[in-house]
């Protein structure tokens, strides 16, 4: 058992989140018990993930995404209510990491999506308020782009829309998980045969053919549940706690 605002000291010192400049608060969102013996973890703080926690016993859930987006209503009505109530009357606390939670380069996102898919890292770009998110770097042999697809589908689950701009063989990628389709012109830019993000906008089909680079859009969910199971598993072994990943499906 650990101490709550013990456990979010360490994990957000230990992602450097003070770093950041974020859409959303990092740490602890809203209190809980004051003891952690189960931690719960998952991509976003929904309804269904409540409730699911609440089942499994949870004393905290740590997220990627959590509450008090930058420009949200502030009023705690109809879908805010319902998730703030769930977690108030069940006395159990919300943990919430973003941004630091993409670029740590162990437990991060990013990191952990080269992880499953087998991409040897080389360094970051897409720095902007705060240090770099985005990643780039090699796989161990080049791959046709139809095979890496394939091995995207594979390992995440989904089959990813692949815009086919770029050369036969895919050595180079850059990645960034979520909603960061927003990076490919700087992926271009490093010479890359690729890059893969979560989402895909109109323009970036466009982008991708004009500037002969692989797109792979592979799903925000599914890019992004790497991570925070990944740290739970840390403060689970740090602190000798319990923990348990739920993932609830999302397509998009």
């Amino acid at each position: 058992m650990v101490r709550l605002q013990e456990l979010v000291r360490y994990a957000g010192k230990l992602l450097d989140a003070a770093s950041f400049v974020d859409y959303a608060p990092n740490g602890l969102q809203v209190e809980g018990r004051e003891s952690v013996h189960t931690l719960i973890t998952g991509v976003t703080a929904s309804v269904a993930l409540l409730e699911a926690a609440i089942d499994a016993g949870a004393d905290a859930v740590l997220v990627h995404h959590g509450y008090f987006w930058r420009g949200e209503d502030v009023c705690i009505t109809g879908m805010r209510r319902r998730r703030l109530q769930l977690l108030l009357s069940n006395n159990i606390g919300l943990i919430a990491y973003h941004l630091p939670l993409d670029a740590h380069p162990v437990y991060g996102n990013n990191a952990q999506l080269a992880r499953v898919l087998g991409i040897d890292i080389v360094d970051g770009f897409g720095a902007a308020a705060g240090p770099a998110i985005a990643r780039y770097g090699r796989l161990p042999e080049p791959v046709s782009a139809a095979a890496f697809a394939q091995r995207v589908a594979d390992r995440l689950g989904r089959p990813p829309l692949h815009v086919a701009a770029g050369p036969e063989q895919i050595e180079t990628i850059g990645f960034c998980t979520g909603a960061a389709q927003d990076y490919l012109e700087q992926a271009a830019a490093l010479g890359l045969d690729a890059y893969l993000s979560g989402e895909i906008s109109e323009r970036t089909v466009h982008q991708a053919r004009e500037l002969a680079i692989h797109y792979f859009a592979a799903g925000h969910h599914a890019t992004e549940r790497y991570g925070v199971q990944a740290l739970g598993d840390h403060l689970a072994a740090t602190f000798g706690i319990l923990h348990r990943h739920i993932d609830i499906d999302n397509p998009a």
